[in-house]
């Protein structure tokens, strides 16, 4: 159940109005005016509620639950509970989400700026913005309308900010240009020098960082991710890109549109990440690379080739899925013999 501390639920919804807010089709024999109250787990669920099934691990959670409504595959009708009033859906985690968002929306905030907010003179500050105390936005800084930039959060100099963004709280930004609709999650670091540097036996030389972070539309970046300009050309996370907490993008780095990197993934600098690659938690993926579009890599792998489109990969080094098993079989039957 939803904590009611943290938690504020809108309103009652009618199965009618569940059905078009989701896209979903409530099954026959079912009241359309029928009124859920909550969003509710299926073990936990009771007649007010409304529940999803998605993962067939949990049908017989949905045997025996008592939610009064429950988004379902088509394929999982006939093992429903006859008093649960069914939603169908092709997609049931998606319908259940859309549907939780409507049970409790986002806190929309009051535009205020804070009087602990430290604001340059000449920085920008779109209507409609909400600026934190403790926030510092530096000299020729912009954020555009309806932006949010929590407490502690600091906007570098000419850093500019597309619309409806929110910064969390601590979170750091230079040498950035984020699109509309950006939320960079508490302690995000954007911007700072890349890891580069050339070698000869007297040490280490510094190589100037002098690129940019380019972070397109509807971009998620979470907790503590970290994200290195680039040293010539920019870095960039292409629109509807999600990244998880923990996650390290070194130099030159270039993601494409709609991504998905989960937790402690570290991506040396200068590869190339085309779209709608999804990355699992802790995989290393070398420098100098190119990731094709639609690549999956499995949590823990490690990435030292380019890898063409399409492909599922896992282990480390990473292959494809079916050469990593028969491996792993095959180490097996070593070990018995």
């Amino acid at each position: 159940m939803p904590d009611t501390q943290f938690f504020h639920r809108s309103r009652a919804f009618t199965l009618s109005e569940i059905a078009a807010l989701t896209g979903s089709v409530i099954a026959d024999g079912f009241d359309s005016d029928m009124v859920v109250e909550n969003v509710s787990p299926l073990d936990v669920a009771t007649w007010t509620d409304l529940s999803f099934l998605d993962n067939v691990k949990y049908k017989d959670q949905f045997k025996e639950t008592k939610a009064g409504a429950c988004f379902v595959h088509r394929d999982m009708v006939d093992i429903a509970p006859e008093d649960v009033a069914l939603l169908i859906s092709p997609t049931p985690y998606k319908s259940y989400a859309l549907a939780a968002q409507a049970f409790y929306p986002q806190d929309a905030f009051e535009p205020q700026i804070s009087e602990h907010a430290f604001i340059h003179s000449d920085a920008k500050i779109g209507q409609g913005c909400r600026i934190d105390a403790g926030a510092i936005i530096a000299s020729g800084a912009v954020i555009g309308d309806n932006g949010w930039v929590e407490a502690g959060a600091h906007i570098d100099e000419n850093v500019t900010i597309g619309a409806r963004c929110r910064i969390g709280s601590n979170a750091s930004l230079s040498h950035a240009v984020l699109d509309d609709h950006v939320r960079l999650y508490p302690g995000v670091r954007v911007g700072q020098d890349g890891f580069g540097f050339a070698i000869d036996p007297s040490g280490y030389v510094k190589v100037p960082q002098l690129g940019r972070v380019l972070i397109g539309s509807h971009v998620e970046i979470g907790a503590n991710t970290t994200i290195d300009r680039g040293a010539g050309p920019d870095t960039v996370i292409g629109q509807g890109t999600w990244i998880d907490n923990l996650v390290q993008i070194g130099h030159n780095v270039k993601i494409g549109k709609g991504c998905v990197i989960v937790a402690q993934v570290g991506i040396s600098g200068s590869t190339v990440i085309d779209d709608y690659v999804v990355i699992g938690g802790q995989v290393g993926i070398a420098g100098h690379l190119h990731i094709g579009s639609g690549v999956r890599i499995a949590a823990q792998s490690g990435v030292m080739k380019n890898i063409p489109a399409g492909q599922e990969m896992m282990g480390s080094p990473a292959m494809p899925i079916k050469d990593h098993m028969r491996q792993i079989i095959a180490l097996k039957r070593l070990a018995k013999r």
